[in-house]
């Protein structure tokens, strides 16, 4: 896997840090600022590393048309509905954004932002934001990418619907403006990712063809992906977050609620201090078991110059005897002395 380290604002990604999770806020406010600020808080009192925003209007991701390629997905969660109509309702009004990233920031988050056209990255360049998030869908934008490149800030590429050619164009405009912190998010654009779909073991793969650090946008229900993608070498997790699965916003279906979203974050706690490291050593706890692991005792009573038989030495826990392997070679030997049963074996008793 390849090893580096990223800053994100006061934070770091990557090799001997903690995996950065990253709570999604996208439109799941529902037009309300005060939701967004709830939504904020319980991403920090969840144990979240950063929030992430969505930066664009209807108009600056799309235009006002009923054409049939203007249409959202059949079988989707917002089949029916234009695209400007659908963005019209879950962007995040831009007046918003300072407020909800001092809020972020006061509660210990870093906060940063997916921009989709050229006026919302100078906008949040004017913010100070520490690193950009580029959507799937926008992996192809190339003039996008080079001018977010040239900020030589954080670039985080979800890969949901690209091609690999897609991939290596967006990561050699990243390197071509001598940016090479980039990290790649495994992704699937289906909203919930069926399991079938996630496909777990392409961040290794990722990681090995592309140099670069790896993680997971997940959309499936649940946690257990998430939480699995750590064993897998991820080192950023991004979920969407809502107060209420229930509460009917363009995203809230598929989002995690906030005792879920902390369920999640105490999990992958565990697995990474399950994981531990390339280390054949064993703990001082496991040294001192050692005690009750196998050696060779006397189990029946020996007299003096009588031979060692399997009838009177055998191999039995605990660990105070000979070690095991010297089994078939001390067997035809004699007592030294008279030997009682229960006694470890050493070779001074014997000869």
């Amino acid at each position: 896997m390849f090893n580096k380290s990223i800053k994100i604002g006061k934070k770091s990604v990557g090799e001997g840090q903690k995996t950065f999770i990253v709570a999604e806020l996208s439109g799941n406010h529902n037009g309300d600022y005060n939701r967004a600020v709830e939504i904020i808080h319980a991403a920090a009192e969840a144990g979240a590393d950063a929030v992430k925003l969505q930066t664009y209007t209807a108009d600056t991701i799309t235009i006002d048309c009923d054409k049939p390629w203007f249409m959202t997905s059949e079988g989707s969660l917002w089949e029916g509905r234009t695209l400007h109509d659908l963005y019209k309702e879950a962007y995040t009004p831009w007046e918003w954004h300072e407020g909800l990233i001092e809020q972020a920031n006061k509660l210990g988050l870093e906060c940063f932002s997916s921009p989709f056209d050229f006026t919302a990255v100078d906008y949040l360049e004017n913010l100070k934001v520490p690193a950009y998030k580029i959507a799937s869908f926008e992996i192809n934008d190339i003039p996008l990418i080079r001018k977010i490149a040239k900020l030589h800030k954080p670039i985080i590429l979800a890969t949901g619907i690209a091609y690999e050619e897609d991939i290596q164009l967006a990561l050699d405009t990243c390197r071509e403006e001598g940016n090479e912190d980039v990290i790649l998010l495994k992704c699937v654009s289906a909203y919930p990712t069926p399991y079938d779909m996630v496909n777990l073991r392409m961040m290794q793969c990722l990681a090995d063809k592309y140099g670069c650090l790896v993680g997971l946008s997940d959309h499936t229900l649940g946690s257990v992906v998430a939480e699995g993608s750590v064993v897998l070498g991820g080192k950023m997790i991004e979920k969407h977050l809502t107060l209420n699965r229930s509460a009917g916003g363009v995203d809230d279906a598929f989002s995690m609620e906030p005792k879920e979203f902390a369920e999640m974050v105490k999990n992958v706690r565990i697995m990474e201090q399950a994981l531990g490291s390339y280390d054949y050593g064993i703990s001082d706890k496991q040294a001192s078991e050692r005690r009750l692991s196998r050696s060779l005792f006397v189990v029946k009573d020996i007299k003096a110059g009588e031979k060692l038989t399997p009838e009177n030495v055998r191999s039995i826990r605990p660990g105070n005897g000979m070690h095991t392997r010297h089994y078939e070679e001390v067997l035809g030997m004699t007592a030294v002395n008279d030997i009682e049963k229960g006694t470890p074996l050493s070779w001074e008793l014997i000869k």
